[in-house]
């Protein structure tokens, strides 16, 4: 019965309910919204951080100094092949691969495009999770014969050949060097750094030493690679290469390394990091929003308390007692913020919807996010509905009687 009655005074006053539920309903569905678009932000950097490869561990030639002189990272020789070589004999390591890398124009018939060409060993692409879209990888017999062969990235096919051109078997040239196409690479799409990772062009790794960059530093990298068997020894395969390159770099206990290991557990918790405190900052200008229309309902229940202070006294009256008055004036609020809670969700849904849909932002709806945000649009009527609620039970019948 007190249900009804605060649904017939909720009927009675339809403008008056439905400013007061306005708070709650954009709280709730600001809430969902950017709840959605944080959780689909995370998803798209892990996504991103996928596309990297698996259980993934890069080593870079790390800063070094002479005469008090840094080099800066990369700036010196410090990574070999045989460094690598050992490094993948270390307990857990399932595939391992060198690189090194240059920059320069490729030319294709009459069109040419400025790109980065990777000397790598097949193993890399297991490691990066590559696929392909035609053709083949070069084989481990083309690094060893230094074969003129190249797999090129999905933007230099769309760059260097007309649509619908099949690029296998075509002569593409780098510093004047015809270079034959063997293969064609799946998209990847940017990186989490914003760099295209399909703007690439790999050759088999002693072609690129011995034919186009020069063999000054024969046998050093740029770069190597490692991956383990499993996420949970990634950490236990970092620690032990690190002590493998010290040892093997003669460096002293007071020396800092001359490399830098970066591995996917890292990367991802940074994004992760970054993610999480973009999201709890998007919660809180929400939860703001539900705050105030806790307010606005606090603030409308005492001004009906004003009004219907002769009612509650002749029901203090016939025998009433205040909790039941208390009852009352909390299922009200309750009521009010309940049904501004379910506006709201639809609200949330249908912009967290509408942002994907046009903004092409990624949004991620959870039942979980729409419950919490529901519960918590309840909790805020309940709260806010207990002071003008107390008020109401606390008249004194006498005096409400007497009240015009």
């Amino acid at each position: 019965m007190t249900i009804v009655v605060a649904l017939r005074v909720m009927a009675q006053n339809r403008m008056r309910s439905l400013l007061t539920m306005l708070g709650i309903i954009i709280g709730v569905g600001s809430l969902i919204v950017m709840v959605s678009i944080g959780e689909g932000a995370k998803a798209a950097v892990q996504a991103q951080i996928a596309t990297f490869g698996t259980n993934v561990i890069a080593i870079l030639p790390g800063a070094v100094t002479a005469g008090g002189v840094w080099t800066g990272h990369g700036g010196a020789v410090t990574l070999t092949v045989k460094d690598m070589e050992e490094a993948g004999k270390v307990p857990h390591v399932q595939n391992v691969s060198w690189a090194r890398r240059d920059a320069t124009q490729v030319v294709h018939e009459n069109k040419n495009w400025f790109t980065t060409i990777n000397g790598v060993t097949p193993p890399f692409f297991t490691i990066r999770a590559w696929s392909l879209t035609a053709g083949d990888f070069f084989a481990p017999t083309d690094v060893e014969a230094g074969a003129t062969v190249a797999v090129i990235g999905n933007t230099l096919v769309t760059n260097l050949f007309e649509p619908g051109e099949d690029p296998i078997g075509s002569t593409i040239r780098i510093k004047n060097m015809p270079f034959r196409v063997v293969g064609t690479l799946a998209p990847k799409g940017f990186d989490t750094r914003g760099t295209d990772q399909d703007d690439v062009v790999f050759i088999p790794f002693i072609t690129a030493e011995r034919k186009l960059m020069g063999t000054k530093f024969l046998g050093s990298i740029g770069m190597g690679f490692l991956s383990a068997d499993s996420p949970d020894n990634i950490r236990p395969v970092v620690a032990e290469v690190g002590g493998l390159l010290r040892q093997r770099h003669k460096l002293r206990p007071d020396q800092t390394d001359d490399f830098t290991i970066r591995n996917q557990l890292d990367i991802a918790k940074v994004q992760e990091d970054s993610s999480q405190s973009m999201t709890m900052l998007l919660l809180a200008v929400a939860s703001i929003s539900l705050l105030v229309g806790g307010i606005g309902i606090m603030n409308i229940l005492l001004v009906s308390v004003t009004q219907r202070t002769r009612e509650i006294g002749i029901r203090l009256a016939v025998g009433a007692k205040r909790w039941h008055i208390l009852c009352q004036f909390l299922i009200e609020s309750v009521i009010l913020s309940a049904i501004g809670g379910i506006l709201g969700v639809g609200l949330g849904v249908a912009g967290a919807n509408l942002i994907s849909s046009y903004a092409g932002w990624p949004a991620i709806l959870s039942f979980r996010v729409i419950a919490l945000a529901f519960s918590f649009s309840s909790l805020v009527g309940l709260i806010f509905g207990l002071y003008p609620a107390n008020k109401a039970s606390r008249l004194n019948p006498i005096e409400a009687l007497r009240y015009d």
